[in-house]
C-alpha cells in the first residue's frame, strides 16, 4: 500500500469497498444534515452531537474494516503536515475573518464553544469531507495498481479530491443554507484543506487548518461565520 494509507493486508482484495465508503459517507453527511437540520432544526451544540456521534460511528467501521494503520497515518511525513496546515489554514482562517463578524460569548460558554465547536466539530467535519474521502480512494487506486507510476499517482489524486468534493457537496446540500450557489464556498475551503493533505501526504494538513478555521469562527462570529451551520 501507499504511504498515503498504511494498512493490513486484509484490505487488499476490496478495491470496490473504499469507493462505495466515499459514497456512504457522502449520503451519510447529507442525511444528517437534511434530517437533523434541514427538518428537525435542532440547536446547534445538539446537531454536533448527532453528527459527531453518528460519523464516529462510520469512521471506527471503517478503520476495523479495512485494518488503517491509523498511527502510522499521521506519523508519516508529520513535519509536512504542520506546514501544510499552517499554509491552508492561514487561507481559510483569512476567510473567515472576511465575514461580518457578531458578539462572542465569554467565560464557560466561550470555552465550551471552542472545544464542541471548534476542536470536536472541526475535527468530525475533517475526517468525514477531507481525510476520509481523500484515504479511502486512494487506497482503492492503490489497490488497483494504478498508484505504482506518476501518471497513476496523479489520477489517483485527481480522484482523490474530485471525491473529497463530492462527499463536501452532499454534506452542505443537506443544510438549507447552502442549497444553492452558497455551496461553493465550502466547496472551495475544503478543496484548498484537501488539497495540502494530497501535497503532504499527511492528513494533520487538513485536520489543523479545518480545527484552525472552526476555533477563528468561534472568535469572529458564531452566528455570522458560514463555516458553522446551521444558522436559525
Amino acid at each position: 500500500m501507499s504511504a498515503l494509507s498504511p494498512a493490513s493486508a486484509r484490505a487488499s482484495s476490496s478495491w470496490w469497498g473504499h469507493l462505495l465508503g466515499v459514497v456512504a459517507a457522502a449520503m451519510l453527511g447529507f442525511v444528517i444534515t437534511a434530517v437533523f437540520a434541514g427538518q428537525l432544526h435542532l440547536a446547534r451544540s445538539l446537531y454536533v452531537l448527532v453528527y459527531v456521534v453518528a460519523v464516529s460511528a462510520f469512521l471506527y467501521g471503517y478503520v476495523r474494516w479495512s485494518g488503517l494503520d491509523v498511527v502510522g497515518l499521521l506519523r508519516h511525513r508529520w513535519q509536512w503536515g504542520l506546514i501544510g496546515a499552517a499554509v491552508a489554514g492561514t487561507f481559510v482562517v483569512i476567510n473567515v475573518w472576511s465575514q461580518p463578524a457578531s458578539p462572542t460569548p465569554g467565560g464557560w460558554e466561550l470555552t465550551f464553544d471552542l472545544l464542541w465547536l471548534g476542536v470536536i466539530y472541526g475535527l468530525v467535519d475533517a475526517l468525514l469531507l477531507n481525510v476520509f474521502p481523500i484515504l479511502a480512494t486512494w487506497r482503492a487506486f492503490s489497490v488497483l495498481g494504478w498508484t505504482q507510476t506518476w501518471p497513476g499517482k496523479l489520477m489517483a489524486g485527481a480522484a482523490a479530491l474530485v471525491a473529497s468534493l463530492f462527499v463536501t457537496a452532499a454534506y452542505h446540500l443537506g443544510y438549507p443554507e447552502f442549497q444553492g450557489p452558497q455551496v461553493i464556498s465550502p466547496l472551495i475551503g475544503n478543496g484548498v484543506m484537501s488539497l495540502f493533505y494530497l501535497l503532504t501526504l499527511n492528513p494533520l494538513s487538513a485536520i489543523l487548518s479545518h480545527i484552525a478555521m472552526h476555533i477563528a469562527a468561534v472568535l469572529h462570529g458564531i452566528s455570522t461565520a458560514v463555516q458553522l451551520p446551521p444558522h436559525w
